[in-house]
């Protein structure tokens, strides 16, 4: 055999080769390309109720937040909690040496004692004067007598009052925790001294759950949106749905409310702050974490059209191919978003329109086209609906 028949051979089994790993659909396609009309998949376009859905990006703020300052002055004599673990509002976070405390308390309630002393011996002589007056007693001595009683019980509701606040600064020897949280790294040790009211704080106590995540829409969207309800053709929802992605792309399990919807435009961003807030029984979003909100403000009529089956264009223009009278036909979509990996189309095509999902490479416009029916499954691959109903085989990825 000579060298062109063996090299003839060679071309022969490789074409054989490739027609017989493409799929039957694909060859047919191609081998008629040159000779017919061109085969391409379509779909039947329908019009759907699609969420609006707006994504904003965000970031995590603590649902509470505290710091932990003594408010009576000593030594540390104890830390009692473990950095990292949760605490319970009322819990002791440090104790500080009472003594010196204990010992004003002690002289609080010596005055206390001697201030009721005082006045049950005014009581005694206003009571003797008043008896007496008139046979001894002038009524000159018995109003002295008096003015004394008035001046005891003064006394003695100030020796109370200092002996309550002795016994205040004596109970917050004992720091305790305000509220439900995480607490900090202590920043004092045993035998530190600390000073009433002092600028640093000795730990933060944080609450994660419920947990704050704050976001800003732009004031132009806002009216957009606002534009678009009025005019019906948006329809709002009851109320807002909001969801969340973590930085890793996971969807966060649990929905959102809206707490504080924003009433300020902010002068350098022109954007509106929205606070909403999150569950986080499981602490896994932490103050100042990003993230992504979505939120879903109402609903709209349109036609979804997939994405793969467009073009946008170099000025932005969006593009598709629909069959009409046995020929390929361009047309332009007016999109508003995007759902499932679909554009919401509300101009260009209508329901019931045979869309060109497949074989978009070579097609032109006004080449006549075979249409054959197919779908998008769940994992994106584009099938063929009676090949789909009987070997499930792939007409194109």
């Amino acid at each position: 055999m000579s060298k062109g028949d063996r090299m003839s051979g060679w071309v022969a089994m490789l074409l054989v080769v490739g027609l017989a790993s493409t799929p039957a659909w694909a060859q047919q396609r191609g081998a008629r390309g040159s000779q017919g009309p061109i085969e391409v998949g379509v779909m039947t376009t329908a019009e759907e109720e699609v969420p609006y859905t707006i994504t904003l990006p965000g970031r995590a703020i603590a649902y509470q937040q505290t710091a932990i300052r003594p408010q009576v002055g000593g030594e540390i004599l104890e830390v009692t909690y473990d950095p990292g673990q949760p605490v319970k509002a009322g819990d002791v976070l440090f104790r500080i040496d009472p003594e010196t405390l204990e010992a004003a308390l002690a002289a609080a309630e010596a005055s206390v004692a001697g201030a009721e002393a005082s006045l049950t011996e005014a009581e005694n002589t206003v009571t003797r004067y008043r008896r007496l007056e008139g046979s001894g007693v002038s009524a000159v001595d018995r109003a002295a007598a008096e003015v004394a009683l008035k001046q005891a019980e003064a006394a003695l509701k100030a020796a109370q009052a200092a002996r309550d606040t002795a016994q205040l600064s004596l109970d917050r020897t004992r720091i305790l925790s305000p509220i439900d949280g995480m607490a900090d790294v202590a920043d004092v040790s045993v035998g530190d001294l600390v000073t009433a009211n002092q600028s640093e704080a000795l730990t933060t106590i944080t609450q994660l759950d419920p947990i704050y995540v704050d976001v800003s829409q732009s004031s132009a969207s806002i009216l957009r949106n606002r534009s678009r309800f009025d005019s019906g053709e948006l329809i709002r929802n009851r109320e807002v749905q909001a969801h969340m992605t973590l930085e890793t792309g996971d969807e966060y399990q649990g929905a959102g409310r809206i707490v504080s919807p924003g009433i300020l435009v902010s002068p350098t961003t022109g954007t509106v702050p929205i606070r909403l807030q999150f569950d986080n029984p499981d602490r896994m979003i932490l103050p100042g974490q990003f993230l992504r909100v979505q939120m879903t403000l109402g609903s709209t009529r349109a036609v979804l059209v997939p994405q793969r089956a467009t073009k946008r264009g170099s000025d932005g223009t969006l593009t598709a191919y629909v069959v009409r009278d046995g020929k390929a036909q361009q047309i332009t979509l007016s999109e508003q978003g995007s759902y499932r990996n679909s554009w919401i189309v509300t101009q260009g095509v209508s329901p019931g329109e045979a869309l060109v999902l497949d074989g978009l490479d070579n097609l032109r416009a006004g080449a006549e086209v075979k249409t054959v029916p197919v779908r998008i499954d769940e994992q994106g691959v584009v099938r063929e609906v009676k090949a789909a109903s009987q070997d499930n085989s792939t007409v194109s990825n």
